[in-house]
């Protein structure tokens, strides 16, 4: 198979990025990632992909909301009680800020009062098992993490 189609031709057949891949097939995916990014030619820190989608959904409320409601839709308070040390302001913001990436949808039912309810919408779906992965990663390292932080702090640098 030759290139696919993109910026530059720069994938090869199996979907890596040309100089990517090791000489026993494996595929060395910090060099991949850089890659791309670098591919983006003169693309500033503003204009980042990376930078831009992480900064809304790499901090850890909305990593709580994202995964709470990939589970099922919740109203506001319900949503409030699952992740308990959250603010009333902080969820509201979080909620807006997912809504307008797309990653969570807002359904008001006609009742009185009013009922709103939150759902994790197709492209907040597709995040999930990143998601998972990463917090697969997190559990299985966390006690080497706390070693380390005290192991630094130990050694007052």
């Amino acid at each position: 198979m030759g290139p696919i189609p993109g910026k530059d031709g720069i994938f090869s057949g199996d979907r890596h990025l040309k100089g990517t891949t090791a000489m026993d097939g494996s595929v060395n995916p910090a060099r991949e990632m850089m890659a791309l990014f670098r591919a983006g030619g003169g693309i500033t820190p503003e204009a980042c992909p990376v930078r831009d989608v992480l900064d809304h959904v790499g901090d850890k409320w909305s990593t709580l909301i994202v995964l709470t409601l990939g589970e099922r839709p919740y109203r506001f308070g319900e949503l409030r009680r699952a992740i308990p040390d959250i603010s009333q302001r902080m969820l509201t913001q979080t909620l807006r800020d997912l809504q307008r990436d797309g990653l969570v949808s807002r359904h008001v039912f006609p009742t009185l009062p009013p009922s709103v309810e939150y759902r994790v919408t197709p492209l907040g779906a597709s995040l999930l098992e990143p998601l998972a992965g990463l917090i697969r990663w997190a559990d299985a390292h966390h006690a080497e993490i706390r070693r380390a932080r005290e192991q630094f702090a130990r050694e007052g640098a």
